[in-house]
């Protein structure tokens, strides 16, 4: 059985992560983001969202590892900053559904929902600028970088919130990471 393990980094919904990824028959676990490395034992990954980049305990060191990764808004942030990209604060803070057009269709992560979809995200803080290697998957009139990808590496990342019910096919990304983490 395919095990994907939830980093907790804080955030509110990150309890759904798991239930979404459990609901899908995935073996999953929450565990907190000071984990050591060595002691996860697991398919893939997922950096939870959260509300502080000061808050990401070891999650740099779990980029590290040779399982796929997909980071959940804060958790696509720190993928971006730990590698070389940057993040800042948005223009727009707070909760807000949000059409998102997916700029490519091929991504393994949210290609099949191409051409649009309607997310439910925050964007007090986004990505700002890419790190080499990763391409824009998706963008919005509200941010331009919603979704990237490095698909060389499996480190996946959106902005928006597939777990939460305001977020359309958001299972859909779900069992999309569930097939990269059985691919790879």
């Amino acid at each position: 059985m395919t095990r994907i393990v939830v980093i907790d980094n804080h955030g509110q919904f990150t309890h759904l992560e798991r239930r979404a990824l459990r609901d899908l028959g995935v073996d999953t676990e929450l565990i907190d983001n000071d984990t050591p490395p060595a002691e996860i034992d697991a398919d893939g990954i997922v950096l939870s969202g959260g509300p502080d980049i000061d808050r990401i305990g070891r999650c740099p060191d779990y980029l590290d590892l040779d399982v796929p990764v997909f980071g959940i808004c804060l958790g696509m942030q720190i993928i971006a900053d730990e590698l070389g990209g940057a993040v800042g604060d948005g223009e727009y803070g707070g909760y807000a559904d949000v059409d998102v057009d997916i700029t490519d269709p091929d991504d393994p992560l949210v290609g099949s929902l191409a051409p649009e979809t309607r997310v439910w995200a925050s964007h007090a803080d986004e990505v700002t600028e890419l790190p080499d290697g990763f391409t824009r998957t998706a963008s919005s009139d509200v941010c331009s970088i919603e979704a990237i990808a490095n698909a060389e590496t499996d480190r996946y990342g959106v902005q928006w919130h597939p777990e939460v019910a305001h977020t359309e096919r958001g299972e859909e990304v779900f069992e999309n990471f569930i097939a990269i983490c059985e691919s790879a």
